[in-house]
């Protein structure tokens, strides 16, 4: 009964369109008045203190930081400017180049929506310009956004860790490996149908070779934040916090270094990262207050022995969670998705034998499948928002073969789980 109402009661909140912060805090508070005696709004003010305190978290404002202070220092044009010259001659030459700038875009960002929203921004009039399909470059467009919560920094990693109390350092390397697999696995079916659908894809850029080697400099800014944030903490130099910070420091010294620096763009940073941080400090506080009440009506041991029971067997087990959160990715906004079921899953997981690092990696690639998987696929939305033409059902026709990347590199992840595993048992 507890199951039922309170999965009716977030179905009813979420189609309210009420924010996603106040649904699930109204669920947590509706569910104490109803099934304990313990007040259980009390309790808000201690979780609230703890959560905001986390030393961890705080990790989350600075990699925010990171990413709008590289989008205001023009980091993102000279990379695409760069990629685009050099993937011009592949079959949907600037699909590649989409998809390519989002995974390098991804290692600097921690956000899906961030690093789909910049990639837009700077990629979308090239479609117009060039004559691609612009359901099929903008399709390509959110689905290489996704890149940003697997390559890491990555928030919604940092957010499992806090959770699950998992190594955030390994998480984050756990990402490297599948983050690059799955960037070639989406070039590739860019690639398949560009080759079998010429119509979709438009000129390929010119470019001489001089001017492909004068480009390639753009690279470099973006690859050394990743080598001063993923190195810092791959050799233990610092903490992911520290590392976040550090690479704050890089991305300042980047924007002063191309002259963007000014105190214009500093307020537009800090009044965003500000922004940003509010909305997932909120979904954060709400979600531990509901995962609070959960355990405290005993809902949580129930879904837990529930799914423990159904005597699948660990990989039987594996597929059904899987397939449980591509159709809960299809109606619940992704973060929201994470912090409502990890605390029900994430003890099965471990019952079961699995690797809580591997997991982590798996769930990411999930949360990625939701964000362009309509009807509440976040991506697709933003970069229809950036579009600002044509029909939402354009974005979701063209992410489609990029759904069939993400969905089959998840089964790779499940028979593979070596490939998020090997650099993260090197860490020891």
């Amino acid at each position: 009964m507890t199951a039922v109402v309170g999965l009716g009661l977030l179905l009813i909140l979420l189609l309210a369109g009420i924010p996603v912060a106040g649904v699930l805090g109204s669920l947590g508070l509706s569910l104490g008045a109803l099934f304990t005696s313990f007040p259980v709004y009390r309790a808000v003010g201690e979780i609230a203190w703890t959560t905001s305190t986390d030393f961890v978290l705080v990790a989350i404002p600075l990699f925010v930081l990171l990413g709008e202070i590289l989008l205001r220092a023009g980091v993102a044009e000279r990379t695409y400017d760069a990629l685009a010259k050099w993937l011009n001659r592949l079959p949907g030459g600037l699909v590649h180049a989409n998809i390519g700038t989002s995974a390098l875009f991804a290692a600097t960002s921690g956000s899906s929506v961030a690093t789909a929203a910049t990639i837009g921004t700077v990629a979308l009039p090239q479609a117009r310009r060039f004559g691609y399909d612009e359901g099929f470059f903008a399709g390509s467009i959110a689905a290489g956004g996704t890149l940003g919560i697997l390559i890491p920094p990555s928030i919604n990693m940092i957010v499992y860790g806090s959770m699950t109390n998992t190594s955030i350092p390994k998480l984050f390397i756990a990402g490297i490996v599948p983050g690059v697999l799955l960037a070639a696995a989406m070039m590739t079916a860019a690639a398949l149908v560009s080759a079998r659908k010429p119509a979709l894809v438009g000129r390929p850029v010119p470019a001489t070779w001089p001017e492909r080697w004068k480009a390639l400099g753009g690279i470099v800014p973006i690859l050394l934040v990743f080598l001063v944030v993923v190195g810092s903490i791959y050799t233990g130099f610092a903490t992911p916090t520290e590392a976040a910070a550090l690479g704050v420091l890089a991305a300042l010294g980047l924007a002063a270094w191309y002259r963007t620096l000014s105190l214009v763009m500093l307020w537009q940073v800090v009044e965003a990262t500000m922004r940003t941080t509010g909305m997932i400090m909120f979904v954060l506080l709400a979600s531990y207050f509901l995962n609070f009440v959960f355990a405290t009506v005993g809902l949580t041991d129930l879904l837990s022995d529930f799914v423990a029971g159904i005597h699948l067997g660990p990989a039987g087990t594996m597929v059904v969670l899987v397939l449980m959160y591509v159709v809960l990715g299809f109606f619940i906004e992704t973060l929201s998705l994470m912090v409502i079921t990890i605390p029900i899953v994430f003890p099965v997981v471990v019952r079961l034998g699995f690797d809580p690092v591997w997991f982590g990696v798996v769930l990411i690639v999930l949360i990625e499948l939701a964000l362009i998987t309509p009807p509440v696929g976040l991506n697709l939305y933003v970069i229809q928002g950036i579009r600002g033409r044509g029909s939402i059902s354009e974005v979701i026709s063209g992410a489609v073969p990029f759904m069939v990347a993400v969905a089959l590199f998840v089964g790779v992840l499940l028979i593979f789980p070596q490939l998020a595993l090997t650099l993260p048992n090197r860490m020891g």
